[in-house]
């Protein structure tokens, strides 16, 4: 009888255990998610289902063209491609990024830029995002979602919060034709 007592004691001990590890794995390193409309095509697709780091957000901001999950309001959260750091100024006109007052290339545009015979993003300087500044504001960034026309971002949205980034998105594995990691 003591046995029986003592597997079930052993039993319990795991579950406790595997569900703390999944916790703090969920709190402190990676998050799934699921990619709800079509605001990141191509790169995207409406229900991917990604892997979000968050781990590396503990040591360093996100990078520029990092795609990164926010908190955009309490209750949802956007996905969206970091594409001003503090202290850029951006600038679009004629279908090219300007940053710094440099032409940056967007290689993840390049295909759609090219099907689409009319303007793929609306020109725009910061001056015309909310908060009216020349720069990107300390302890923020600017994002735009990969599919110009149809994206509720920054233009829209104004700078986001770093503390307001839940982390970066790193592997989509869902559906299996998609699975791969985030370009």
């Amino acid at each position: 009888m003591a046995t029986k007592k003592n597997d079930w004691v052993d039993w319990l001990k795991t579950i406790i255990i595997t569900a703390i590890i999944v916790v703090l794995f969920r709190m402190f390193i990676a998050v799934p998610i699921v990619v709800e409309g079509p605001s990141m095509l191509p790169t995207l697709e409406n229900k991917d289902r990604l892997i979000v780091n968050k781990f590396s957000l503990m040591f360093s901001e996100p990078d520029r063209f990092d795609v990164v999950v926010f908190h955009a309001t309490a209750k949802k959260d956007y996905i969206k491609r970091v594409i001003g750091l503090p202290g850029d100024t951006i600038t679009y006109k004629d279908d090219q990024l300007y940053i710094n007052g440099a032409p940056v290339s967007e290689p993840f545009l390049d295909k759609e830029i090219a099907k689409d015979r009319s303007r793929y993003t609306a020109n725009f300087t910061l001056q015309d995002i909310a908060g009216n500044s020349e720069i990107v504001p300390e302890g923020h960034v600017f994002v735009l979602g990969d599919n110009r026309p149809n994206s509720t971002d920054s233009r829209h949205l104004g700078y986001i919060p770093l503390d307001q980034i839940v982390g970066i998105a790193g592997v989509t594995y869902w559906p299996f034709e998609n699975i791969g990691l985030v370009q």
